[in-house]
This record gives C-alpha cells, sequence and structure tokens, in this order.
C-alpha cells in the first residue's frame, strides 16, 4: 500500500478537484478554530481548548480511519485499493515540485507579483513585498522543510501505523500549519498543537537530515558544505526541527536561508542558516532543491520499507 501510495503521488500529485482527507481536516480545523479562539476566553483557557481540539481532530482521524480500514479488512482487494489511497494522500512529492516549478517559471518570465502570489500559496509568511530573491528563498525552505513533513515523516508513521497513523500524523502536521504561529491571534489556540508537531517530527527531521546529505553527494552537490553547515545549523531556527533539513540544502547548494520574516503584519526574528558568503538564490537553486527532495523521499522509501521487512524477517 505504502509503494502504491508512494508511485501515485510521483505521477499524479494533489489534483484540486480530487477528495482529499487534508481537506476534511483542515475545515475540522477552522471549525472548531473559530469555536475555541474566541477573546473571551482566557489565555489559559484558550490553551486547554488547544489541547482539546487537538485531541479532536488528530484522534477522531485515526479512529475514522482505522474504522475504515477494520471494515474492509476481509475484502483484500478493496483493502488494498483504500488502503492506497489513503497512503498517497499522506504524501507530497509532485505537489510541492508543481507548486515549486510554478514559481520558476513566473520568476523567468519576470512576473514577481504572480510568483509572489503563488509562494504565499505554499508558505504561512507575508509575500507581498519580497524581492524575486526572498521568492526563491522562500520556496526552498518550504521544499526543504517539506522533505521532512510532506514525506519522510509520513513515511516514517506509515510504515508503523499503516494509514490510520500516517494520517493521524498529517493532522497534527496540518494543525500546526493552520494554528501553530507565534503571534496575538493564535498564540494560546496554538501551543499545544505547535509543540505536539515538535515532538512528532523530532525523529523524521534527523532522518531527513541523513537522507538528504546522501541524496547531496548521490548528485554531486557539495556534499562537504552540506555536512559542515548541516552540523553546525541544524539547530539555528526557532523550530527544533526545521533548521535539519533547511542547514544540509542551504549547504549543499551555498545558499543563505532563515532570517526574519513578516507573519500576518509581524516581523518574526530567525537566525540565518548558511554561509554569510553565500551565493544568490535564484530559480536554479529551486530546481536542485526538488532533485535533493525526489533523491531523499526515494531513499527514504527504500530505507523503511527495507526495515520493515528485515524486521518482519527476524520475526
Amino acid at each position: 500500500m505504502i509503494v502504491i501510495g508512494f508511485v501515485l503521488d510521483l505521477l499524479l500529485g494533489d489534483p484540486p478537484s480530487w477528495p482529499h482527507p487534508i481537506k476534511i481536516i483542515g475545515h475540522a480545523i477552522g471549525g472548531l478554530t473559530k469555536l475555541f479562539n474566541r477573546p473571551k476566553y482566557a489565555a489559559t483557557t484558550r490553551q486547554w481548548l488547544g489541547l482539546l481540539m487537538w485531541v479532536i481532530i488528530v484522534g477522531g482521524t485515526w479512529l475514522i480511519v482505522a474504522g475504515l480500514m477494520w471494515l474492509v479488512r476481509d475484502v483484500l482487494w478493496l483493502k488494498l485499493v483504500l488502503g492506497s489511497y489513503l497512503c498517497y494522500t499522506c504524501l507530497s512529492i509532485k505537489g510541492l515540485a508543481v507548486e515549486s516549478r510554478k514559481i520558476m517559471r513566473s520568476l523567468k518570465a519576470d512576473d514577481l507579483e504572480k510568483a509572489r502570489y503563488q509562494v504565499g500559496m505554499i508558505v504561512g509568511r507575508d509575500t507581498a513585498a519580497l524581492s524575486g530573491e526572498d521568492v526563491c528563498k522562500a520556496t526552498i525552505e518550504t521544499v526543504a522543510e517539506n522533505t521532512s513533513d510532506g514525506v519522510i515523516a509520513p513515511l516514517l508513521f506509515l510504515i508503523i501505523g499503516g494509514p490510520a497513523l500516517g494520517l493521524a500524523y498529517k493532522a497534527v502536521n496540518t494543525l500546526d500549519s493552520m494554528v501553530g504561529y507565534q503571534n496575538e491571534k493564535y498564540r494560546d489556540i496554538g501551543r499545544v498543537p505547535a509543540r505536539l508537531d515538535d515532538v512528532f517530527n523530532y525523529i523524521p527531521a534527523r532522518l531527513t537530515w541523513l537522507f538528504l546529505v546522501i541524496a547531496s553527494a548521490l548528485l554531486r552537490y557539495d556534499v562537504h558544505k552540506a555536512v559542515s553547515v548541516g552540523l553546525r545549523d541544524r539547530e539555528h531556527h526557532k523550530s527544533p526541527n526545521s533548521g535539519f533539513s533547511e542547514s544540509v540544502v542551504a549547504g549543499a547548494l551555498n545558499l543563505r536561508l532563515g532570517g526574519p520574516h513578516y507573519y500576518f503584519g509581524e516581523l518574526v526574528p530567525k537566525p540565518y542558516i548558511g554561509n554569510a558568503d553565500a551565493g544568490p538564490a535564484d530559480a536554479h537553486a529551486i530546481n536542485q532543491t526538488l532533485r535533493l527532495l525526489y533523491t531523499a523521499s526515494t531513499l527514504g522509501l527504500i530505507v523503511v520499507i527495507g526495515v520493515r521487512w528485515s524486521i518482519l524477517a527476524l520475526l
């Protein structure tokens, strides 16, 4: 199911008109956020409501998917079809590539306004005032971070607990992306979802670091800088996990990523990742990052499947 889902993602990506569990999860989060994140509630109350929302969304996702898989357990072809589709919806390799290439085309056509709008569809920061290089950096950072969040982490949870745990992880990640902001609006309601997202991504982020280093060597990028910058700057991020993938990419491609960004009109200070004398980010660097994404993702699939087969063989 995982292999079929992986291949489906490479072939199909994420067609907007197709039904998708993450869309349903997103609507549920939006509804509960409106219900729970009200100014009349005290900060501590909103934090507890954030925990309650996390339990409802993540626990509900796991229960629904596990229930669906249990219902089809005796119909093997239906179990394979449903399970493969659910595994496919957990991954976002081609979707990332498609959106990134749209941005690349807009930049090559000197349409900065369109590129700003397009990058705004895949990042959480404010994009209206970004320069062309800033758009490139935002795209590269998103691809690097989502190599972990959108591929390696889902693969790991899918191999451990099947579609139910894979989609429960995606619920964790979606909660963080929607409410896990350190600003006045979401600081309280998003505190618990953001912290738990850090916990769930702790091991996947470090595995992604390793897979990206190997990918850098396979692609003949600067593997020496990938390792040195990756070791030095992997914790130069407000998130305890995001810097692991970004630091390897920054080193491998000789870029300087990170730094302060605006979120909902508020300037959020962030440390820089990469050498101060690094070269400029451009559309070519986005394409190189996509090659790292595909290579690291394939390595991740091979490793998790190999580990599972080895464990089953020992048992």
